[in-house]
């Protein structure tokens, strides 16, 4: 028994002790996950691979070169012999209809696409961080006023006490203020919870240990009024992410692979044209009466030869077919890409100056709320209101608060995710 109970501790010592701490801004979120994503690692190594392949198509340009040995054992009516010989053997493709030319491109195009690829996973990851930081950020601020309501409603509760032990106010609004306070602490309590979930699902997208421990960095959000003023037209906008998104360059990258693999279909029509060359002699060999020789007189030839396709069954006619087909719907899905990334980011725009108008609207509710709420704790406490008066101008603010709370972030996400969109880095 205290061996199983040492060999617990040392095992809650290892755990403990393989957690880490981190207190991250977004921009360290954002490289974190970049340095430690599967799913961008494995996308490199396919970068990796594709340059290998690069590497490779371009070295079919140059002459093969190959040597050979062979030894041969002979029995016949005269005993056994063996003979042996050595070569040197090269070739060369002279011609090939433009393939070699278009591998070797079209291997390049398939690097360059990759790499633009994983622009737009890094993009697709900076928005899902974004939306989990800034959703972090919402509660926790949340959680700041709550804290402050529910100091609030204790010391009203602990004055409601005292009132109605001297009789100023009815047993009735005595629970209701005990309601309001267990009411206010749960929802303390139901927000720590969602952060915790919420960090949760960030070390999620940040690829880390979900055991480690992490806090971040609350960014100064006072002043967003420059997100709206530092905003460019629309046409702008649009003109940068155009320009930025990497869907429209993967969309032309298609375009020009599709264009080499029509090339390459065609060029099974044309002849080829190869060159070879051989040297070879005879080594040590040893005839039926076990006597040796050596034939060392070399032997060499070279030629070249032609290969001009005549009829493949209509195999090269419906590969060229085929291939024509896959260019023009490429060149489709380039259009279709290019309408879907105006529809988005002019959305977008106008989803910002959306939400900058909800921003600023809610935020003078919040200010009236809270100065209401204020002058109704001071009635309250001169016994000019009901404690039913107090308490629904109290949920009030709440629920003007939360609204004034989702719209800030939400201004924050949708103008940020514009920056992904136009191109700019990422900060708060």
């Amino acid at each position: 028994m205290l061996l199983f109970t040492l060999s617990l501790l040392l095992s809650c010592s290892m755990i403990a002790q393989e957690s880490h701490s981190y207190q991250f801004t977004l921009e360290d979120c954002i490289r974190y996950a970049f340095a430690n994503s599967y799913e961008r690692k494995s996308m490199e190594l396919t970068g990796k691979s594709l340059e290998a392949t690069y590497e490779q198509s371009k070295m079919q340009r140059l002459p093969s070169l190959s040597a050979s040995a062979g030894q041969t054992i002979n029995n016949n009516s005269e005993g056994w012999s063996t003979s042996g010989n050595i070569g040197i053997g090269s070739s060369i493709t002279i011609y090939q209809g433009g393939q070699i030319s278009n591998t070797i491109e079209q291997s390049r195009l398939n690097l360059e696409r990759n790499a633009v690829q994983m622009e737009r996973y890094d993009n697709q990851t900076t928005m899902q961080i974004l939306q989990s930081f800034l959703t972090i950020l919402g509660n926790q601020e949340l959680l700041k006023y709550q804290l402050e309501v529910l100091k609030t409603s204790g010391e009203q509760l602990r004055q409601g006490h005292i009132k109605h032990q001297v009789g100023t106010i009815l047993e009735s609004d005595l629970l209701l203020l005990e309601a309001q306070y267990y009411s206010d602490s749960n929802n303390v309590v139901d927000t720590r919870i969602n952060i915790e979930n919420n960090l949760l699902d960030l070390k999620v997208l940040l690829s880390m240990n979900p055991t480690d421990n992490l806090a971040i960095v609350t960014p100064d959000t006072e002043n967003l009024d420059e997100l709206r003023d530092n905003l460019p037209s629309e046409e702008e906008t649009v003109s940068l992410a155009m320009q930025a998104m990497p869907d429209l360059r993967i969309s032309d990258y298609d375009i020009k692979i599709a264009e080499k693999s029509l090339d390459m279909a065609k060029g099974n029509y044309l002849p080829s044209v190869s060159a070879n060359a051989n040297v070879g002699m005879g080594v040590l060999s040893f005839d039926g009466n076990g006597r040796k020789q050596w034939y060392s007189t070399p032997s060499e030839s070279a030629g070249i030869s032609v290969n001009i396709p005549i009829f493949s069954r209509g195999a090269t006619k419906a590969n060229v077919k085929k291939s024509q087909i896959s260019l023009e719907q490429a060149q489709l899905d380039y259009e279709q890409t290019q309408l879907s990334i105006r529809q988005t980011v002019v959305q977008a725009y106008r989803n910002v100056i959306s939400a900058y108008n909800a921003y600023k609207v809610s935020e003078v509710r919040e200010n009236a709320y809270s100065k209401s709420v204020d002058a109704y704790n001071m009635k309250y406490q001169y016994g000019t209101i009901t404690t039913v008066e107090l308490l629904q101008q109290q949920n009030n603010y709440l629920n003007v608060l939360n609204t004034y709370i989702q719209n800030k972030y939400s201004l924050l996400m949708k103008r940020k995710i514009l920056d992904v969109y136009m191109g700019k880095r990422v900060s708060l």
